[in-house]
């Protein structure tokens, strides 16, 4: 049995050293500090498929999609593996990115049709924007996380850091200190539900 807290952060950047992955990082530093075991797990670029609404995962309950040619049922253990999850996306159009919807949809469904799998976890978005349309991306991820019945964490602003090039959300003040605030509200609040 595990003893040791999880957080599982997923990043839906395509890239792997840009915007979103440094705001992530800054929020998994603060879980570090307080000996959270954390994961960064890349699916931006991946294949990950819509959903298609075919609700065969309410009929099988075997806590998977029946797609199973994508990371998506990988994406899922790592969920359930995990007592926090950070999904992690840049905005693209004022909304998040294919692949983090594409997970959203069919783990959110996966996870109601199996008796709410989610329940509980901590839940916290990361929101990596150039000057506008945040704060749709942060609602869909938290209303993600408020369907399955979890936990979400804030901070002292809206979990975002503005930046257009990679690194230039190290230049966002707020958006910085917005992250670590983050992650020591998210350490404490998966303390207090796992003494």
């Amino acid at each position: 049995m595990r003893t040791k807290i999880k957080v599982i952060a997923f990043n839906s950047s395509p890239h792997k050293d840009g915007n979103t992955v440094i705001l992530i990082n800054r929020v998994l530093d603060e879980l570090k500090k307080e000996e959270i075991e954390t994961e960064l797990f890349h699916i931006g670029g991946k294949t990950l498929h819509g959903c298609t609404a075919c609700m065969n995962c309410f009929k099988n309950k075997d806590q998977r999609c029946v797609i199973d040619d994508d990371i998506l049922n990988e994406c899922i253990e790592k969920m359930l593996e995990a007592d926090g999850i950070i999904l992690g996306s840049p905005t693209y159009f004022s909304n998040v990115n294919t692949e983090l919807k594409a997970l959203i949809d069919r783990a959110g469904l996966v996870a109601m049709a199996n008796g709410y799998l989610l329940k509980r976890r901590v839940g916290a978005a990361v929101v990596a924007v150039r000057r506008a349309g945040a704060i749709p991306v942060f609602n869909a991820i938290n209303q993600f996380f408020l369907i399955n019945q979890m936990v979400v964490a804030g901070s002292s602003y809206w979990n975002l850091g503005i930046g257009f090039h990679p690194g230039d959300v190290e230049k966002d003040e707020e958006g910085i200190r917005t992250m670590k605030n983050l992650g020591e509200n998210m350490a404490w609040i998966l303390k207090k539900l796992h003494p």
